[in-house]
């Protein structure tokens, strides 16, 4: 990696203005799952040993930049007092005489926690006059918030125009692995699609058609390929204005000499609800009318393990059905086990997140795969192989 991470810098006794990402889902002011407070205490530990004072900052929600309580970090700062062991201090301001007095105050080593990010509307409009308040604050940024990567956000980019900004140790991870799946892979390289709509993947598509050696596809965005290719596909979700543009992925695949893979049976029902009728029909019978497409089937399970036995490179992003409903979710599970079992056969496994990365925490698999992204929408990004203005706005090692 050629960015700089806080390893490469001096930070003993320095001011450091951490972004993290703790955005994490609260209910009746409870966390209900702490993986992303407990992904970015690597780079907090470091900074706290190496004795820097640690300014944290961190988005929770959408509040639409104005103060609400329910979108208040209070909660987020005592877990993270827990699972740290140590005081975390709590700024309910984001800037101001206050926040200066508390920095001021604090000794080497202390963690502060200052307000939700988006309680000021200059925050995802990356204003400078933020970002230059923020910056104010410390001597050095740490950007450790893979999940906001793609986002040009006043505590992201915007601090990273008046302070130096290295990567944390999560950062660095996220940049390493999906790398190695976006850039450099090693072969055979397999990847795996999944999801509702063909349209949030076409980028993917178009970027790993010219790196791969297969790609699998399942969920439902399958019937849009299924469609185009003149099955029937009964009452399945379709993306009929997609149904061209299907056809174009298939023949690129093909001219680049990539295999794409399609399922060849479905598991269907005639609701998206526990416990109805469910029947498997095959893809070339076709499926009747009233009954839609809700997970692979178990041929198609089968197709998948094979395609993906031998890869050296797995990269995964999207379910294979609807996983939430037990009934639905025997595909996802299978494949996600497949790829698993390719990790111990010394594959690098990337899965990305969102969907996927909680598919896999359901399933307590998660710690079987080299990596898990935290990142949906930015590891989505990351694989179209778009510049993402988080990871650029990090100083590069000097060549």
């Amino acid at each position: 990696m050629d960015k700089l991470t806080i390893r490469d810098v001096d930070i003993k006794g320095k001011r450091i203005i951490m972004r993290v990402d703790f955005n994490v889902p609260i209910k009746d002011g409870v966390i209900t799952d702490t993986t992303r407070i407990v992904e970015a205490l690597p780079t907090i530990k470091y900074a706290v040993e190496q004795g820097a004072k640690v300014i944290l900052l961190s988005h929770l929600g959408r509040p639409k930049g104005e103060p609400k309580p329910e979108f208040s970090l209070k909660p987020v700062s005592e877990k993270l007092s827990e699972l740290l062991g140590k005081e975390v201090k709590f700024v309910p301001a984001l800037y101001g005489e206050e926040v200066k007095k508390i920095i001021q105050e604090a000794n080497d080593g202390d963690v502060i926690l200052l307000e939700n990010t988006r309680f000021d509307k200059g925050e995802t409009k990356n204003d400078p006059e933020l970002a230059r308040k923020w910056a104010e604050l410390a001597d050095i940024h740490v950007n450790d918030a893979f999940g906001t990567a793609h986002r040009a956000h006043a505590s992201n980019v915007g601090i990273a125009q008046y302070i130096p900004s290295v990567a944390g140790f999560l950062m660095e991870k996220e940049i390493k692995f999906l790398s190695k799946a976006a850039l450099n892979p090693d072969k055979p390289y397999v990847v795996v699609l999944g999801g509702v709509k063909v349209s949030d993947k076409i980028g993917v598509i178009k970027n790993l058609i010219k790196k791969a050696d297969k790609i699998l596809i399942g969920g439902a965005m399958m019937f849009t390929f299924l469609k185009a290719m003149g099955k029937n596909v009964g009452s399945s979700l379709v993306e009929e204005d997609k149904l061209e543009l299907a056809n174009e992925l298939i023949t690129m695949a093909k001219n680049e000499g990539v295999e794409l893979v399609l399922p060849v049976d479905a598991v269907c029902a005639q609701k998206i609800e526990a416990g109805v009728e469910k029947k498997v029909f095959s893809v070339d019978d076709g499926i009747p009318e009233s009954w839609m497409g809700l997970d692979i089937g178990p041929e198609s399970i089968k197709i998948f393990k094979e395609k993906l036995s031998g890869a050296k490179t797995i990269a995964w992003n999207g379910p294979m059905g609807v996983f939430e409903i037990e009934d639905f979710a025997v595909g996802t599970k299978e494949v996600a086990l497949a790829i698993a079992n390719q990790t111990k056969n010394g594959a690098i496994t990337v899965v990305g997140g969102g969907d996927s990365a909680a598919a896999v925490a359901k399933f307590g698999i998660k710690g079987e795969f080299s990596h898990v992204s935290t990142g949906g929408g930015a590891s989505l990004e990351f694989l179209e192989g778009k510049e993402l203005p988080g990871i650029v706005s990090i100083a590069s090692k000097k060549k």
